[in-house]
């Protein structure tokens, strides 16, 4: 984390798998897609090629943390629900002597999502393991606070200084 100071309350050590796939392109060469996340981290090096077929090849392309957040259990909470969960996947281009860098691993698909901003990252879900649904499992169940939804009220003395009297509808 080079300095920055985070509020995570639970860790999750995690490597990342990602495929080369020969593009049916005339103006780039490969496809890069991130396909797995395994728990824990191996004694390879970023980058080692894994398995080759015929038009593909997968690579370790490094090690990363899955943070988790009292503050996101209700999105931790969805994620699960959804039938599906995801754990999503963020490489950004590098110009060194590989393609992509890992930046992150989220189990929040807000933060997921926040992360397409960037527009030049590759961001993609992936299945999320057996063994990290429970552990995310576990920390809801210890960490969740149910926060009703609150509609706040509209401040007419706002909306009369704008001029719209405060009248329309939001």
């Amino acid at each position: 984390m080079s300095g920055i100071s985070s509020t995570a309350l639970a860790r999750i050590a995690v490597a990342v798998i990602v495929e080369r796939r020969s593009a049916r392109s005339r103006w780039i060469d490969f496809m890069w897609r991130p396909v797995a996340v395994l728990v824990g981290t191996p004694e390879t090096a970023p980058w080692t090629p894994l398995d080759e077929a015929q038009d593909a090849t997968l690579f370790y392309a490094g090690d990363a943390v899955i943070e988790l957040h009292r503050t996101e259990t209700a999105n931790y909470r969805s994620n699960l629900a959804s039938g599906t969960p995801s754990l999503w996947v963020i490489l950004r281009p590098d110009t060194s002597q590989h393609p992509f860098k890992l930046l992150a691993v989220t189990a929040d698909p807000a933060e997921g999502e926040a992360f397409t901003d960037a527009g030049s990252d590759l961001v993609e879900p992936v299945p999320m393991p057996a063994a990290i649904v429970a552990a995310i499992g576990d920390f809801i169940a210890e960490h969740h606070i149910e926060r009703p939804f609150v509609k706040r009220r509209r401040d007419r003395a706002a909306a009369a200084r704008r001029g719209d009297g405060g009248d329309r509808e939001e």
